[in-house]
């Protein structure tokens, strides 16, 4: 495998003093002048699509011959993955490289998606092939790991912004939501594991935790997506490989839809009963108006990437940025569909998923092909170091 998140926005350090153009440039060696490790954080990307794609299946509100079979398949996929992952990561010791690289250290954000994605999975779909104990002790490691990693680089990765690095006017894109939104999922697959805690004060706690962590995140992304549409209005519209992390936004949007559903149906038994009336009426209501700010940045987000494919989209691992955003599109939908009973949602759902899988198989191809060395014409031109090359305009 290759580099880390190619095709991301340069943005010097604060001892450089020099500002570089987000659109011109892409990440250059780590700190110190140090060449960068040949597997950078952002393809846990690859281990989040995947077991979303498998999670979302147990969600869907229609089910079909076969399908919770191949979802199980799947996230085993995963898990082997994000194990293959974690131990070459974490033999190349890259951590202070990456963490001193402006770009880079955006994409810390994918480890911890990308363990409780799977342990996620382990609980819905690990039942059949693990047993239920088990299934559950590893969602518990897993959800505990990915939780506190994502707590960690969502308040890491702004002080790091604020204090090491500075930024051109339009350094802002998608990316910069990945260190923000783990807490989010954290929220949703922590509604899951609500049920398994001793009914008392340690289940209200983790009910109120996975609220908190939800506020954190969503307010967090907001903040984020202003700064990122401002960069998109007021400057030019990003190309290459930087263009897949403007879907980014419609995948935080979309968790926050499902945890709020998810927090909803885990409440009763936890909340009193006049706060479990309410934690519904905000996951439909609520979750129907951020569900359609989702609808907007998925539009905005597939224009721009269908504007970039006619003048030749290059590969790159940012790619996998389509797939755990629709993903998550997929899951609040269903969230949706299940609290209203409304026909729309399932079908859109449905579509949704039909969709995801066909990214899915289209951007895991390619990621083989590109790991084993057989990149194809369209792919980005190579850097010394072995990252893409920005195409021209």
């Amino acid at each position: 495998m290759t580099p880390h998140s190619p095709g991301a926005p340069t943005v010097p350090s604060r001892d450089s003093g020099a500002r570089h153009s987000a659109a011109a440039r892409v990440p250059r060696p780590g700190a110190g002048g140090r060449t960068r490790p040949p597997l950078g954080p952002s393809w846990f990307a690859a281990v989040m699509g995947t077991g979303i794609v498998a999670d979302a299946a147990v969600t869907l509100p229609r089910t079909f011959p076969g399908l919770r079979d191949a979802a199980t398949a799947v996230w085993l996929g995963a898990a082997l993955l994000l194990v293959l992952l974690t131990v070459g990561y974490v033999r190349q010791r890259a951590l202070r490289v990456h963490a001193g690289d402006p770009a880079l250290v955006q994409f810390f954000g994918a480890p911890p998606m990308a363990l409780l994605t799977v342990g996620a999975g382990a609980l819905l779909l690990g039942r059949r092939v693990i047993g239920a104990r088990a299934a559950l002790d590893v969602d518990w490691v897993l959800w505990s790991l990915g939780t506190v990693l994502g707590l960690a680089t969502a308040c890491t990765v702004p002080y790091l912004m604020v204090t090491r690095h500075r930024f051109a006017p339009d350094a802002a894109f998608g990316g910069w939501l990945m260190p923000v939104v783990p807490p989010m999922v954290s929220a949703a697959t922590g509604a899951l594991l609500v049920p398994h805690v001793p009914a008392g004060q340690l289940r209200l706690a983790l009910l109120q935790g996975c609220y908190a962590m939800l506020g954190l995140g969503l307010v967090a992304v907001l903040l984020v997506l202003a700064m990122v549409y401002s960069r998109l209005v007021h400057h030019e519209a990003p190309t290459g490989a930087v263009v897949p992390t403007v879907w980014i936004g419609v995948g935080a949007l979309g968790q926050a839809v499902t945890a709020l559903g998810a927090l909803a149906t885990a409440a009763p038994g936890t909340l009193p009963a006049p706060y479990t009336r309410g934690a519904a009426v905000v996951a439909l209501l609520g979750g129907l108006g951020v569900w359609g700010f989702a609808m907007l940045w998925l539009v905005l987000a597939t224009a721009l990437t269908v504007r970039e494919v006619r003048s030749g989209l290059p590969f790159a691992p940012t790619w996998w940025s389509f797939i755990f955003p629709l993903g998550a599109c997929v899951t609040g939908t269903s969230a949706l569909a299940a609290r209203t009973g409304s026909q729309l949602f399932v079908w859109i759902a449905v579509a949704l998923y039909t969709l995801l899988v066909a990214a899915w198989v289209v951007v895991a191809w390619r990621s083989l092909c590109h790991a084993v060395g057989r990149p194809d014409r369209r792919e980005a031109p190579r850097e010394p170091g072995g990252a893409p090359a920005p195409p021209g305009r």
